[in-house]
């Protein structure tokens, strides 16, 4: 009798210790899946750029969530930087896939536009020289794209798209819609690709505003559904700074229901923007 009780004691014992186990080690699973959490929303934040260029008359503002759920990291990006002849460039894209390799990925989609922008006005050859660049590292990844040169002297937009999501602008009155430039397939996806360029000025636009597919898109919402969701959006804040667009823009990507992350920019002229006021 003694015996079995000493068993009985043992084995509630040993149940305990193993309960213990499991119980300190799924806590150090979560803590450490927290801190790669963490650590992951910290890398894309480093490889964003920390402010955008600017100019008089300008204001120019981005933003980025990062995904609902997950490890996801590396997916969509914006970028701004001065070009050696004045004007200003900026880009908004979306790298296929969400791990390390994405993010390496965006890298060098970044450094490649730097490097070609500095050495030609035209965004479809910067673009074409990119996706060229890109093919030729052999990384078995894509990325949709839309890169705009901007002429300070004469506010003329010049861009080149690549397979990305349509663009959205804002006129002063209130006025909006939905532009979906003429473009190419994807970065990375054929050689010698062509990406025609599209000429606007962005006085008459007001403002105009680049988004990815996770501000848009969702489980049960339509990318056309979503552009003209924004669109309205955006035409019912024409008087709004670029900074509080982009963050109305951005909180309205929540309601999509769309796990990805987010990525919006947003341009317009200053000036404009002030005669609502």
């Amino acid at each position: 009798m003694n015996r079995r009780r000493t068993s009985r004691s043992a084995s509630a014992e040993d149940l305990l210790n193993t309960l213990q186990s499991l119980t300190a080690r799924a806590r150090q699973e979560v803590e450490l899946h927290q801190a790669r959490v963490e650590l992951a929303q910290a890398l894309q934040r480093e490889m964003l750029p920390s402010s955008l260029p600017t100019l008089p008359g300008l204001e120019a503002a981005a933003g980025y969530a990062p995904a609902r759920h997950g490890l996801d990291i590396g997916g969509d990006w914006y970028d701004g930087f001065p070009l050696p002849d004045g004007a200003l460039a900026f880009a908004i894209g979306d790298v296929q896939g969400h791990d390390v390799e994405a993010a390496a990925f965006m890298g060098q989609i970044r450094i490649a536009m730097r490097a070609i922008a500095a050495t030609t006005s035209d965004p479809g050859e910067v673009m074409g020289r990119t996706n060229d660049l890109l093919l030729s590292v052999d990384s078995g990844l894509f990325a949709t794209c839309t890169f705009l040169r901007l002429d300070p002297l004469t506010w003329e937009l010049h861009s080149a798209r690549a397979g990305h999501v349509a663009c959205v602008w804002a006129s002063v009155d209130g006025a909006s819609g939905i532009t979906e430039d003429p473009g190419g397939l994807p970065l990375g996806i054929q050689t010698g690709e062509a990406y025609p360029v599209t000429r606007r000025t962005l006085d008459t636009a007001g403002a105009l505003v680049l988004l990815t597919d996770g501000v848009v898109e969702g489980p049960s919402l339509l990318i056309e559904d979503g552009l003209d969701r924004v669109r309205r959006l955006v035409g019912a804040h024409a008087g709004a700074s670029a900074e509080e667009l982009a963050d109305e823009v951005l909180s309205a990507a929540e309601s999509t229901g769309h796990e990805d992350d987010a990525a919006v920019l947003v341009l317009r002229h200053e000036a404009t923007a002030r005669r609502t006021r």
